[in-house]
This record gives C-alpha cells, structure tokens and sequence, in this order.
C-alpha cells in the first residue's frame, strides 16, 4: 500500500500564506467594493484571456502564461490612467487577480488539465509583493517626490521587476515539489528567468506606463509583441518535442533489436539528468546530458551477437572502444548537436579523459546494468561502483548518484 505523500511545511506555509491573502482580499473588495470598476474590468479581463491561453512549458521554461502574468503584473504596478491618477490599492490587485485566475480555471479544470495550487499561490504572492512594493509608494506621493516621471522612475520599475522576479523564483523553488536540496533548485529556478521571463517583466511595465499616458486603448495594442513571443515560443516547443521523439526513438532502437534491456535507455536518462541537476549542470549541458544517455548504446547496433543485458563492461577495451566510436559516428549522421556524440564516443575512455556529461552517463549506465545483471540491491551496485571509481567512474559522480538514490529510494534506476 503506498503511504500518502505529504507536502512539505515550506510548501503549506506558502498556500496558507495564499489562501488567507486571497480570502482577506476578496471579503475587503465586496466589503468597501470596487475602485474604478472599468480598469479592474480591463485587467481581469487581460489576466483571464492570458490564463486560458496557457500552454505547456517549456523543458526550463517556468512560466507557461506569459500575458496572464504581464497582466497581473501591470495592474500592481499602475499608478495612473490617461494622464489621472488610479486609486486601487494592493488588495484589489489582489482580488483581481484571484477572480481572474478563478475563472480562468474552470475550463481547465474540466479539461484535467491547468495550473496546480502552488502555481496560482506563486501568482498571487508575487504580484501582492510587487503591488505592496509599488501601490504605498504612489499613494503616499513619496514615488514621485523621490523617482519624478523621467529615468529615475523608469529605474524604480526596473528594480521593482526584478525584486518581484527574485520572489516569485524563491517561492517557486519552495514549491517545486521535488526531493532535491533547495539551493541546487534555486540555481536551476534563476537559468530559467532567462526565457520568456524578461519579456513578461518588460510588458508588464510597459503596460503600465501605457496606460498612465493613454488610457486603457495601450492594453490590446501592447500585448501583440508579447502574443507574437508566445507564438513563436509555441513554435519553438513543437520543434523540440519533435526532435525529442525523434532522439528517443532512436533509443529504442537497440531494444527493439534485442541488443538493450527494455525501458534502459530512458532510465538512464532520467536518472543521468538528475544528477546532472545535483551536480549543478546548466539547463543546455541538461538537454546534451539526457540526449547523450538516450543514445549512447547505439554503437551496440554493430554487434554481430548481442551482449547479455548490453552490458559492455565484460567486452576488451578495443571493442567497447570501437562501439562507443561508431556509437558516435551514428549519431553525428542523425543531425543531433555534435555534443552528444562527442559524449557518446567517450564512454570507453578513463573518466579523467571524460567531460562532466560523459562521466555521468558511464556511472548510470553502470549502475543500471548492474541491477540488471543480478547485483541485489542498490546499495550492492553502488559499491561495485565505488570499488571503480579508481579509473572508470569519478568519485564525485558516484556520490552524487548515491544522494539523488537516497532522496528517491535506493530503487533500481527509473522504477518507484
């Protein structure tokens, strides 16, 4: 019988946190009602469209609606529309954006599909954090007296953008609902802003600004060139899923030819990518590490008789060096980025002639035909490792296995 999983305490502070926001916001809007009903109407409008436009992220893509966010984002910071000041203030940005979120869900939710509750509760935190940045000031008078409306403003926005961003990557990094150390996810939370993140943040302002001098007519004209982003983004994951499926089929290959166990190549990319993430590898080296372990039995193909299990470890050093080398060649014929070969054609050399990618692929490797060789336990095939790691497999690499095995199991790679 499998024992419930329960989130952990940061994770449950976080929608707490969330939850009481949302309600103390909601019951304080219909208690007082709403300020300047038609822009609260004009954002929750935006912020609702955005949210049924979601779509799947991105591999390292952490935000898969860019306009529901922008949206959010520049209702926090509004401080004027046509020339007039606005008077809304952090719970109505607030209420806003939960109402949007709400209605946006249920179509989502009869699809099975749409945001879970720690991406909402992230939503709504960090724009919360970035209107109590932002709504004091501009009441108060004190962000004109001290920014003006030239570059010292524009520099204000700037830094509340980032502050907002570094929030909201703190609070997803609490709630990744993953069994790794919370700083390695902090890192791998702070490479993905690098992807639509600075063109949400920048529409976000822009809007804003829009509207203080024009009104609400620059909501549909300022999101085009965030909706044209998002459509190429579209784009550009349909690539890469294709490509993807093309890799793994590839994979399979050796497989279907009987040369491989069944399912070893996909557990060694699962398990080989998170210890790439241990180990603190960015998320391109990520992509090239789980492309590499995919395919870096392909040279096996080559083989007039199959190995038993495709464990190539009991073959000549001649001959595993000749199947990694024509495992290489295939794949630079595939048209996949030459790193991945470059990293297949390693596996047979001494890990100190090794890049960090090939070293992790040829420890995971190992230790998956060692469990399927009849080593009982994985802890029995961690040892064997470790009695290599004088040539064959680095030290470091075999201890990082070992923590990301203790933090899901010490079960076979891949399996629960």
């Amino acid at each position: 019988m499998t024992r419930p999983v329960h989130p952990p305490p940061a994770v449950l502070a976080i929608r707490g946190a969330a939850l009481v926001l949302a309600v103390v916001a909601l019951a304080h809007t219909l208690w007082n009602g709403v300020v300047e009903p038609g822009h609260a109407l004009a954002f929750g409008v935006l912020v609702t469209v955005g949210e049924l436009a979601r779509w799947g992220a991105l591999p390292g893509e952490r935000e898969p609606a860019p306009l529901g966010a922008a949206g959010a984002l520049a209702y926090a910071l509004l401080g004027g529309s046509g020339g007039q000041d606005t008077a809304h203030g952090v719970l109505q940005v607030v209420t806003v954006v939960v109402a949007a979120q709400l209605l946006a869900s249920v179509p989502h939710v009869a699809r099975g599909s749409g945001p879970g509750a720690d991406q909402a509760a992230r939503r709504v935190l960090a724009v919360a954090f970035a209107a109590l940045c932002f709504q004091p000031l501009h009441h108060s008078g004190r962000s004109e007296r001290w920014f003006g409306e030239g570059p010292y403003f524009a520099l204000f926005l700037l830094v509340l953008l980032v502050l907002t961003s570094l929030c909201d990557v703190v609070l997803a990094a609490a709630t990744a609902g993953t069994s790794r150390p919370f700083g390695p996810q902090l890192r791998d939370e702070l490479r993905a802003l690098s992807g639509i993140g600075p063109a949400v943040g920048a529409t976000g302002a822009v809007m804003a600004l829009g509207v203080a001098v024009v009104g609400l007519w620059a909501l549909p004209v300022l999101c085009v060139p965030l909706l044209l982003t998002q459509v190429s983004f579209r784009r550009y994951a349909a690539v890469r899923t294709t490509y993807r499926q093309t890799i793994a089929s590839l994979a399979r290959s050796t497989e279907i030819a009987g040369y491989t166990p069944h399912g070893h190549a996909r557990r060694v990319a699962d398990l080989a990518t998170a210890v790439g993430r241990e180990l603190g590898l960015p998320g391109p080296e990520l992509t090239v590490l789980e492309y590499a372990a995919l395919m870096h039995d392909i040279g096996q193909l080559s083989l007039v008789d199959p190995v038993a299990d495709g464990a190539t470890t009991a073959l000549p050093a001649a001959e595993q060096r000749r199947i990694a080398l024509l495992g290489g060649a295939v794949v630079r014929l595939t048209g996949v980025d030459p790193a991945v070969a470059a990293v297949v054609e390693q596996q047979a050399d001494p890990y100190r002639d090794q890049q960090t990618s090939a070293r992790i692929v040829r420890a995971v490797n190992a230790y998956d035909d060692l469990c399927g060789e009849g080593v009982k336990g994985s802890l029995r095939a961690l040892e064997q490792l470790r009695l290599g790691t004088g040539h064959d497999y680095q030290p470091q690499v075999v201890e990082a296995l070992a923590r990301v095995l203790a933090r899901g199991g010490l079960t076979r790679a891949g399996t629960g």
